[in-house]
């Protein structure tokens, strides 16, 4: 499936300068969110996952999909102050400013192998920052999965580590 054709460029979004990748004409189509969710689970060429991660908000789509297919738990690392028990937060730089995530204090064991997931892989940032916060609960990333990579950001170099796949690539 040609998926970077239910890929939106939308200019200016969220700041001047900022060429935003709307993902939500795939989503609204009932069949590439089918074939996407089954590209994502290929990346992982069946490895065993016991927890996957989604960043908020848009890791949080094909996150929990993804762990229904592992037969994983899902695991939401969200902004400062929208989780309800007690967390861990890092702070990080963006492409257009700064920002915290936070994860409950007890959501990854010590051992659990961990996917990472998100829509797009930018400047790395936001990986970087919810991989930091599994290593200090324990957790081993298995893999950073993208649906998105903006390789001209370059931000595989946050998370060099880690073994890292996107499903398009710009």
């Amino acid at each position: 499936m040609d998926f970077k054709s239910f890929i939106r460029d939308v200019p200016n979004f969220p700041k001047e300068g900022v060429l935003f990748k709307d993902i939500t004409l795939l989503l609204q189509n009932p069949n590439a969110l089918k074939e996407t969710t089954s590209a994502l689970f290929e990346l992982l060429e069946g490895q065993k996952i016991d927890k996957v991660v989604g960043m908020e908000s848009r890791g949080f789509i094909f996150g929990p999909l993804l762990a229904q297919k592992l037969n994983a738990g899902f695991v939401p690392i969200r902004k400062p102050g929208k989780l309800p028990s007690e967390t861990l937060s890092e702070t990080y730089d963006l492409e257009y400013g700064t920002d915290t995530l936070e994860i409950h204090f007890d959501a990854i064991k010590k051992g659990d192998k961990v996917l990472v997931h998100d829509d797009v892989l930018a400047t790395g940032g936001t990986a970087n920052a919810a991989c930091k916060l599994i290593e200090r609960l324990g957790g081993v990333i298995v893999q950073c999965n993208f649906l998105i990579e903006l390789i001209f950001l370059n931000g595989v170099s946050k998370v060099e580590d880690y073994p890292v796949k996107s499903l398009m690539k710009y």
